[in-house]
């Protein structure tokens, strides 16, 4: 029989980094052992799921190239199943009613209002290999009972994700750190139903700067977020299976198949694993310049078109845009860094960004300088990249400035900013005589 590995989120929020990666590697060790990759919705608490969230977690899912090859199974549909567990259970008295003052009550039917809790047997080790942990056992003595059925007639968490395992044939269960504790309490009620237990692979928690559990309050940990700001899947995906492994060769950037092809569960390491976002842009921009051209203009259009860009359509110039994406391909960092980097030859004025001001402008003596000696210099030279760096540099030089300080006062006036694409490229290939003269005189009557 071949591996059966499943995801089994609960639709009560957004998909986050931590389950994102919980469902890549349960994907990785299905695809890398020719195994079936189940997805379980675990929706057994009426009153904390809605709808949308699960269309949501499917959507982020499908966009990060995650699919199923069987599911979604949703975990609500089996409750009279979960019902005959429990039931099963009451009348082995391997289980029993209790109040909701946690006493209990005879007798061994389930009723209204009235919850099941399971007795722990006494003196008992639970022993089990989990895959990345190595030998962990719990006494028995140390683990209270616990409820497997609420008194409003649902099951528990882990009665539910034990009966449904069983059922479904999961051999392995791949997740979170932080649910390692609830394992002795599934493999009791597994041996209770005398169901085989699947194998353990639990992954290193994800920390943040200060090392600290990612949160969902205090942390940048949406998906969905990810991927409005313009981070591709891909690039999603191959940072995501950096946390807790790496790949035998030390190649770290790389395709989804390339990773299916070395990924072993048995690699994944126990150390937590540090959600690095400045590793993630690099991961990101990485993946970005590896984009073929036609690629990313697709990819990009979301960023471009639309009334959400800067510019109006009537200013959008096709044929200079294109010109651009040669130049800001292998600057950016996310799809959403994009339009900062175009804006200023679509708009009539540069942006006004104070910071790029007061540093490029106010803060340097010879602003004035620069700009008064560019502005002679590009009167009538030659328009081409060349002869407009060679005229920016000679004036630079003239005040004993390197082109990397002279030219800052000359890209702000330009772009508004002291960061983007290539300057004089893109004044050469996007920008008229006029337009930029204009735009530097304008900046110099600011002074």
């Amino acid at each position: 029989m071949s591996d059966r590995v499943r995801f089994a989120p609960s639709p009560t929020g957004f998909l986050h980094v931590g389950s994102a990666r919980t469902a890549l590697f349960n994907w990785l060790h299905a695809r890398s052992t020719g195994g079936t990759y189940v997805l379980r919705i675990e929706d057994t608490d009426a009153e904390r799921n809605r709808p949308e969230m699960t269309e949501g977690l499917l959507a982020e899912l499908e966009w990060l190239g995650l699919t199923w090859d069987e599911g979604p199974f949703y975990q609500s549909q089996q409750k009279e199943r979960h019902r005959e567990v429990v039931q099963d259970l009451l009348d082995k008295e391997l289980a029993y009613l209790c109040d909701a003052d946690n006493e209990p009550v005879k007798g061994n039917q389930i009723k209204d209002g009235l919850a099941v809790r399971f007795r722990m047997p006494q003196g008992e080790i639970i022993e089990f290999e989990d895959v990345v942990r190595g030998t962990v056992s719990f006494a028995t003595d140390d683990l209270e009972d616990f409820v497997i059925w609420r008194s409003n007639g649902t099951p528990m968490f882990l009665l539910a994700n034990a009966v449904d395992d069983a059922d479904m044939g999961i051999t392995h269960a791949i997740r979170g750190e932080d649910l390692l504790s609830g394992v002795p309490k599934v493999i009791l009620l597994l041996n209770a139903m005398g169901a085989e237990q699947p194998t353990y692979a639990h992954l290193p928690l994800l920390v943040n700067e200060q090392r600290k559990k990612l949160s969902k309050r205090r942390d940048d940990v949406s998906i969905a977020d990810y991927r409005e700001r313009g981070y591709l899947p891909e690039a999603m995906v191959n940072y995501l299976a950096l946390l807790g492994w790496g790949p035998p060769d030390d190649v770290e950037i790389r395709p989804l198949e390339e990773i299916v092809e070395l990924f072993a569960i048995e690699d994944v390491n126990k150390a937590a694993a540090f959600f690095d976002l400045k590793k993630l842009e690099f991961v990101n921009a990485t993946h970005l310049r590896d984009l073929e051209k036609n690629d990313f203009i697709e990819r990009a259009k979301p960023w471009i078109e639309g009334d959400a860009t800067p510019w109006t359509s009537e200013n959008f110039n096709q044929d200079r845009y294109l010109k651009m994406v040669d130049l800001v391909q292998e600057k950016l960092r996310t799809l959403s860094d994009l339009p900062r980097f175009v804006d200023f030859i679509f708009l009539e004025e540069p942006v006004e960004d104070p910071d790029s001001w007061n540093k490029a402008m106010v803060k340097a003596p010879f602003a004035s300088e620069m700009l008064d000696g560019t502005f002679k210099a590009l009167t009538d030279c030659e328009w081409n990249t060349e002869t407009i760096k060679e005229a920016v540099t000679e004036v630079g030089e003239s005040l004993g400035i390197k082109l990397g300080k002279a030219q800052a006062p000359i890209r702000v006036a330009i772009t508004g900013r002291t960061v983007g694409p290539p300057l004089f490229e893109a004044i050469a290939l996007c920008m008229d005589r006029q337009t930029v003269l204009d735009r530097i005189a304008r900046a110099r009557s600011r002074l």
